[in-house]
């Protein structure tokens, strides 16, 4: 089916829903725009871009590429192809925090623009809860250790981690932070959830159990289902359920007895041992809340619905460019995961404006194919496939990888 044809590239289409002014305000509030000459800011948000949609592998991938269609680059409001040791250079140097100013702001632009943006559910969605659902998890990105000595977290090995809260109605990012794995995931439990309101509920792993910070979340009326540690201490003080009822082994409420988390968290917690299905075979597992009205079934089924932001790290890292990087430096690392996640926003964001039918895969796939073609990115997406079937926010893999290629 032929598509309609348009005067700008698929790349300049991508790039235009990032508001003009947005790059250069920015630039000017971290001193970025009196060190530019030639690649300036916008240029470089660009390149990094370009990198993303053409999973470049290298430094040289993305200036011999822009270089090639010099014209085309041109129209993107001026942008320019960077020389290599110019982008290297601005990748290591730039404050990383400009881009992670960028993808916020944009994705505020993007919603303030387009109300209904992200207003489509996440078919994992639990559709009887009216309160809004946040998922705090983190994922590990693989890097090369014997570059990279600032993210050395084992002899031989290097990683950064991406830790995120993600709206999981929308199945978009509420709060990120990007940074070495060195720290323990409970420390940043309180940056990710400082911005839950009342009434909302958040769900988390084990990994980011802080009684202190779950106590300040009781007070501030925020509800939360995590699991329970192994080596929590606990006492019970009445047994909701007096036998097994189905799925659910033990429902009690308890309080803690060692001094230190006693302390910490003195209100009393609800405990339920429940089987649950994971990966197809049922395991038991053991959940603590706050919320004593809920059901026990609907505090283990919560609970499995955590489980969708392991489906959106799944998702980027099979389709984003987060297994090679174009620098080995902290800075640069930043700069490559931020745009990354910018990226897969301003997908998102099109596919919602062209209806888009099938998954984020085949999306990004179609784009990075006619990166540099002149047609009408929307139309082409409303007119292209054939095979029936709702937009798919969960990763689905097409194809298995050769040992050793398989994503970071």
């Amino acid at each position: 089916m032929k598509s309609t044809r348009s005067q700008f590239s698929t790349l300049q289409q991508v790039c235009q829903h990032i508001p003009g002014h947005l790059v250069a305000k920015l630039a000017r509030e971290h001193g970025v725009d009196g060190q530019a000459r030639t690649f300036t800011p916008w240029s470089h948000i660009v390149a990094l871009l370009y990198a993303q949609l053409a999973h470049a592998i290298g430094l040289n991938n993305v200036c011999d590429g822009m270089r090639l269609h010099r014209a085309k680059l041109s129209a993107i409001r001026g942008a320019t192809p960077p020389a290599r040791n110019t982008f290297s250079h601005a990748n290591r140097t730039r404050p990383a925090q400009l881009a992670e100013d960028l993808f916020w702001a944009v994705l505020e632009q993007l919603r303030t623009v387009t109300p209904s943006f992200g207003g489509k559910t996440y078919r994992g969605f639990p559709r009887r809860f009216k309160r809004t659902i946040h998922v705090v998890d983190s994922s590990t990105i693989q890097l090369v250790a014997n570059c990279m000595d600032w993210a050395r977290h084992r002899r031989k090995k290097a990683a950064a981690k991406l830790h995120m809260r993600l709206d999981l109605q929308s199945f978009l990012p509420k709060f990120a932070i990007v940074e070495t794995v060195g720290h323990n995931d409970n420390k940043r439990a309180r940056a990710l959830c400082a911005a839950i309101a009342a009434g909302e509920i958040v769900l988390f792993d084990k990994a980011y159990v802080d009684f202190e910070h779950l106590s300040e979340l009781d007070a501030r009326g925020v509800f939360w289902v995590t699991r329970a540690k192994d080596n929590m201490r606990w006492r019970c003080v009445r047994k909701r359920i007096a036998r097994p009822q189905g799925r659910i082994l033990r429902d009690d409420e308890i309080v803690l007895v060692t001094p230190a988390t006693r302390k910490s968290h003195p209100q009393r917690l609800r405990r339920i041992h429940a089987i649950v299905e994971r990966d197809g075979k049922d395991v038991e597992m053991v959940f603590i809340t706050n919320n004593f009205m809920w059901a026990p079934e609907t505090v283990a089924d919560l609970y499995k619905h955590r489980w969708g932001i392991e489906a959106f790290f799944k998702q980027i890292k099979q389709t984003l460019q987060l297994c090679d990087f174009l620098g080995h430096s902290k800075n640069a690392i930043q700069w490559q995961v931020w745009t990354a996640l910018l990226v897969y926003v301003l997908l998102r964001y099109i596919a919602h404006l062209s209806q888009w039918q099938h998954s984020f895969i085949r999306l990004f796939g179609l784009v990075r194919a006619c990166l540099w073609t002149r047609l009408d990115l929307l139309a082409t997406l409303q007119r292209h496939g054939t095979a029936d079937g709702s937009f798919s926010l969960l990763a689905a893999p097409e194809q298995a990888y050769l040992l050793g290629f398989e994503p970071g």
